[in-house]
């Protein structure tokens, strides 16, 4: 079918990284197809082979200043594996607790300044107002409070990796340094305020998601396979556990052990996208999608690992009983519920009485020829695989992020809202602005996300002054 009119999104707004959206349009001005493009490369993948893989936690970090603790931690687990230790009992809380921080200020982060403004202000607002400057102007009070309550979990960082951004903490056997009783006597005096704020928070999307039902039910609402880090009991775990493969109807496909990914995973290329396509290779591409993320998580749990997150848990349950748990706009409110359970186990893990201990590293030499580290980044499960030589060089790095393994998903929703909202030619900004909020539900991290180098696939078009193909250039 001839495409009688091309509408580009370049670039996408409040989304970390460059990306953008083309849509075609046929001769009935009705959505042809939509895609998502990756237009950045990054190559962390290359230019890290032949660097000690010690170096690895720092280097690889670098490739975000949103969720660098994720690359770090993530980096420094595939490195103790190379090494063939369990740090101790110490390092780990601490390793945990500076990831926990890492999320509360992603999560609060998206929310109050990402996502808010379509929420609070609306889809078809001022786009000159529609940003966390026009969230201030008029929503002050709820502004500030998401401000201190990013500054909360970027303080957890810094209390232990010496800075907000890009700490220098988690190492190959476990952490640079211990906690100051008197830093964690002071974290611990916080709590109070950040459960406020995270209430607040879910209020906002409770209140607008019963306000906005129809919009829920009718955004990017699609069946897909869910993926995350679970704990022995079923709940999702950040920093370890078993990796869980969950199908539409939320039941488990598979579950297995982070450093067997290979064998249930397979990443495929497309010639519009820099960014790979994983997939769960029981079923293949593209039947075998999957989501990782907020959403993936609370919907492939049995539950939540504390308290007050689990009772909102419950409530998700309730709200989304009648198949409503696909619908790409509740990445909002699970966002929020993870909130609320790494408020809780921050806080469990300051009052362990081992957080101030001093024994935080083993240091020894390599024993294995690679590692791989996996961990659930803000975004998704973040998986690091590394291999060595017998120097302790990197021969070789795979990195697959979190919107690697949404790249699919993302694509579906891009085209979905689409079609759903575009029709007759009318291509006003409000409508474009739900396209672009399709990808923000995911808080995507483009640049995270594009390491490979290689043969990847390459499409070329020319077309002629009346819109047709006239000539077409392929690498696969």
């Amino acid at each position: 079918m001839k495409t009688l009119r091309k509408i580009t999104i370049n670039p996408i707004s409040r989304l970390e990284g460059h990306g953008k959206v083309t849509i075609n349009l046929d001769p009935a001005g009705e959505v042809q197809d939509a895609h998502f493009h990756v237009t950045q490369f990054r190559g962390y993948e290359k230019f890290c082979e032949g660097r000690p893989f010690e170096e690895m936690p720092i280097i690889t970090q670098r490739i975000c200043g949103i969720c660098p603790v994720s690359h770090q931690l993530a980096s420094a687990k595939a490195c103790d594996a190379i090494l063939g230790v369990d740090i101790p009992a110490t390092g780990k809380l601490l390793r945990e607790l500076m990831h926990m921080g890492q999320f509360i200020q992603s999560h609060a982060l998206h929310f109050f300044h990402l996502a808010s403004p379509d929420l609070l202000l609306g889809w078809d607002s001022d786009p000159a107002q529609r940003n966390v400057v026009g969230v201030v102007a008029k929503f002050p009070e709820i502004a500030v409070k998401g401000i201190q309550l990013r500054k909360f979990g970027q303080e957890i960082i810094k209390a232990l990796g010496g800075k907000k951004i890009h700490p220098a903490f988690a190492i190959p056997g476990g952490v640079t340094n211990t906690l100051h009783r008197e830093d964690c006597d002071r974290l611990l005096g916080g709590f109070a305020e950040a459960y406020g704020t995270c209430e607040t928070a879910l209020d906002i999307i409770k209140g607008w998601g019963d306000k906005n039902l129809a919009e829920v039910k009718r955004f990017a609402n699609f069946k897909s396979n869910y993926a995350g880090l679970m704990d022995a009991t079923g709940c999702p775990n950040m920093y370890e556990g078993r990796i869980r493969i969950a199908g539409p109807d939320k039941k488990m496909l598979a579950e297995f052990e982070p450093k067997d990914y290979l064998e249930y995973i397979g990443e495929h290329v497309e010639p519009w996208s820099y960014m790979k396509f994983p997939f769960y290779k029981k079923e293949g591409y593209p039947q075998g999608a999957y989501r990782v993320g907020p959403l993936a998580r609370v919907n492939a749990a049995d539950g939540m690992s504390t308290p007050r997150a689990d009772k909102e848990f419950r409530n998700y349950l309730a709200m989304t009983r009648d198949g409503l748990w696909g619908c790409t706009l509740l990445y909002h409110y699970t966002r929020l519920i993870e909130l609320l359970n790494c408020l809780e186990r921050a806080e469990e893990i300051l009052k362990d009485e081992r957080i101030c201990g001093t024994e935080v590293r083993i240091t020894t030499n390599p024993t294995k020829a690679e590692g791989v580290g996996v961990i659930e980044a803000p975004r998704g499960t973040l998986i690091h695989h590394y291999w060595v030589n017998k120097y302790g060089a990197i021969e070789k790095a795979n990195l697959i992020v979190a919107t690697g393994h949404n790249n699919i998903a993302i694509n579906r929703s891009v085209e979905l809202v689409a079609k759903e909202y575009i029709h007759n030619g009318d291509v006003r900004e409000g409508l474009l602005n739900r396209v672009e909020g399709a990808i923000r539900c995911y808080d995507p991290c483009l640049s995270c996300a594009t390491h490979a180098l290689g043969q990847m696939a390459l499409k070329i078009q020319i077309f002629g002054p009346d819109g047709e193909v006239v000539r077409e250039m392929r690498r696969d």
